[in-house]
């Protein structure tokens, strides 16, 4: 029986999702280039695709026929659809910085690049986000003794301040990050009472991946922030939330993450403070 067929971007993005654990391993290869490089797929040939994915140019096609389409050229308009959305929601934006751009000092230029790829971020994120997930995430982590927090590299400055504001708030938290490798000790030292945070993106910090692992594999329950469906954080966690950072010059912001992180902390703590009056 033929696979209903995608409307938009995000509806693929569900049935890729869904269909993860049962795709063969070079359309699961194919899933994973497609979600971590969109604009590279609706710009491309399927013979420039097919190199950089690695993969025949016949594997594209069957990746597309395993979502219903009849061809490859009928998933691209997916992905071109959702550029074409993306920029006319920032068009305005974008015409007053090139418009800016001759009259601006390079330092400047390098400063409104930045903002805007900040404020792509938060607003993709505001779209894609799942409230039921949210809410479901919450009352994990308020109802935890104490909330573990996991993670290396790049995503260190947000675990960081949810530890800084957790600490504000009266919330029990541990944060991973011991300059003395007793790292793996404290993670052993979480209980079935206990919860996790594990953010990490591509490439993925070992460390971090394995400590969530620890977490999982006894019954804790861990949410994931990270930037794909198939982040080897996202299979295991209790609930996960995909960010994906714009980028300016080749670096990308943590400023979804971070909005993210900091709802979470304060949603924690409020609904703790509401579930203890009624208590």
């Amino acid at each position: 029986m033929k696979n209903r067929i995608p409307q938009d971007f995000e509806a693929l993005r569900q049935a890729i999702v869904e269909r993860r654990d049962d795709l063969p391993k070079r359309l699961i290869q194919v899933a994973i280039y497609s979600l971590d490089n969109p604009d590279e797929i609706a710009f491309g040939t399927v013979a420039s695709i097919a190199a950089s994915a690695a993969v025949q140019p016949s594997t594209l096609v069957r990746f597309a026929q395993q979502f219903g389409f009849d061809g490859f050229s009928g998933l691209q308009q997916i992905f071109r659809a959702r550029l074409k959305e993306r920029n006319s929601t920032y068009e305005e934006r974008l015409k007053a910085l090139e418009a800016d751009s001759a009259e601006v000092s390079e330092n400047i230029g390098i400063l409104n690049g930045f903002l805007s790829a900040a404020g792509r971020s938060v607003e993709s994120l505001s779209h894609s986000i799942d409230p039921a997930i949210f809410e479901q995430s919450v009352e994990i982590l308020a109802k935890a003794d104490t909330i573990y927090l996991l993670a290396k590299r790049r995503a260190a400055p947000i675990s960081t301040y949810m530890a800084y504001a957790f600490g504000k708030l009266r919330v029990r938290n541990q944060l991973i990050a011991t300059s003395v490798g007793i790292d793996e000790d404290l993670v052993a030292m979480a209980g079935p009472n206990d919860a996790a945070i594990a953010i990490s993106f591509s490439p993925y910090s070992p460390e971090t991946v394995g400590q969530a692992k620890m977490m999982t594999d006894r019954d804790i329950p861990l949410i994931a922030i990270t930037d794909s469906a198939f982040s080897p954080l996202a299979g295991g966690a209790s609930a996960w939330f995909e960010i994906v950072e714009a980028d300016h010059a080749g670096f990308r912001s943590l400023s979804a993450g971070m909005a993210l992180a900091m709802a979470l902390t304060v949603a924690v703590a409020e609904w703790r403070r509401r579930h203890q009056k009624n208590m």
